[in-house]
């Protein structure tokens, strides 16, 4: 709490503007990566799904659909050597109503990864039950599809003696390496639990001589629960202190940095979605090792007026709209990652939406050393 108390009325404009390692990038056509870069690419919230068993249309028969995800999906694969992507992540909301249609659309589309692409997945509020119940999730995306992978780490297997609770890759962990850097990427569940921050910390603990990054649903966004009515984007932005899910036992965005993000001195990135309305923010966090922590948060998925977008049709060029993704591309030589948020729906880097309308703020340079990682790994 030292920290964010006195960043409690920090927004994320002005905690980008203090950060002097930062710069942006200004452009709106994506370039291929250049030779001894690479991309990291984050999708998040791919919840607008259109049809049978949809939250706005659960009244009629048609075909459950999702024609966003499915661009951005296409985008990616489309895209893998151009953009020379070495790992795709999903930071949540992968469904919106957490039953078998979506999950089956969302198996199809994420299945173009599938053997072609490490990739992984965090389990959002709208991938569980209230309560944490990610039985679902578990079900369409179990921890046996990854096994065979080579980069797949692992899973948490849980404590709590309900298989649907928080096991069988609902918090996962993936190992790779690019540019000669070697990683370590978690995604954890949405306010996860005690018991898998546990897990996390052995897993830090395990890979400590790696490059470490959490991907989890919850992180940045509006310090306090927005109250009904009240848009988030105009709240004290930080490190978010309030929940969704798992109850009791569930952990605030604050508490999974307290209890144990912070102290690992390999974490260098975290990453997050859930918050559509304040849409991008970045943070440079300090974890009790003196090491400097790269909060972003990016969620595109809802248009100008606060509605979800389900199609190209529905595409505003000036508003927070669906088909927006992220990708972080490294240059190890550089001690850089450039961020872009790139539309796969308009082909277009996006440069302003209605609650962030700086284009600094959606691409930008960060500056990070990243030699200490640059060595063979031993695990």
């Amino acid at each position: 709490m030292r920290f964010f108390a006195m960043m409690a009325t920090a927004c994320a404009a002005i905690a980008l503007s203090l950060h002097p390692a930062v710069t942006t990038a200004q452009t709106t056509s994506l370039d291929p990566a250049p030779e001894g870069s690479f991309s990291i690419v984050m999708l998040s919230d791919t919840q607008g799904y259109l049809g049978r068993g949809t939250a706005l249309q659960r009244d009629v028969d048609l075909p459950t659909e999702n024609p966003v995800f499915d661009a951005e999906t296409r985008w990616v694969v489309a895209n893998l050597k151009s953009q020379k992507v070495a790992f795709v992540t999903h930071g949540g909301d992968i469904v919106d109503s957490n039953n078998e249609l979506q999950w089956e659309l969302a198996r199809r589309y994420l299945d173009r990864f599938h053997g072609v692409v490490p990739y992984g997945l965090v389990v959002g509020n709208h991938d569980m039950t209230n309560p944490g119940d990610s039985s679902l999730f578990q079900k369409y995306f179990p921890a046996s599809r990854f096994r065979k992978f080579p980069w797949y780490g692992g899973y948490f297997k849980g404590e709590r003696g309900h298989p649907g609770f928080s096991s069988n890759n609902a918090n996962s962990y993936q190992l790779f390496s690019a540019g000669g850097l070697n990683f370590v990427i978690l995604h954890v569940e949405c306010n996860a639990p005690n018991d898998v921050l546990r897990w996390v910390d052995t897993i830090l603990d395990r890979y400590k001589s790696r490059f470490g990054i959490v991907v989890t649903h919850m992180f940045l966004g509006p310090i306090r629960e927005p109250k009904k009515g009240e848009n988030g984007s105009l709240l004290p932005q930080g490190v978010m202190q309030w929940k969704k899910v798992h109850g009791e036992a569930g952990n605030t965005p604050q508490q999974l940095w307290d209890k144990s993000f912070r102290r690992h001195p390999n974490i260098r990135l975290i990453l997050n979605g859930d918050q559509s309305t304040p849409n991008a923010q970045y943070l440079k966090l300090t974890g009790d090792h003196g090491n400097i922590v790269h909060a972003l948060l990016s969620d595109y998925s809802r248009d100008d007026h606060g509605h979800i977008v389900h199609s190209p049709s529905d595409y505003q060029p000036t508003a927070e709209h669906g088909g927006a993704i992220r990708i972080y591309r490294f240059s190890p030589s550089g001690n850089a990652i450039r961020v872009i948020t790139y539309d796969t729906v308009d082909s277009k880097i996006v440069t302003t939406t209605k609650s962030v309308k700086d284009s600094g703020q959606h691409n930008f340079d960060i500056s990070l050393d990243m030699t200490n990682k640059r060595r063979p790994h031993k695990d």
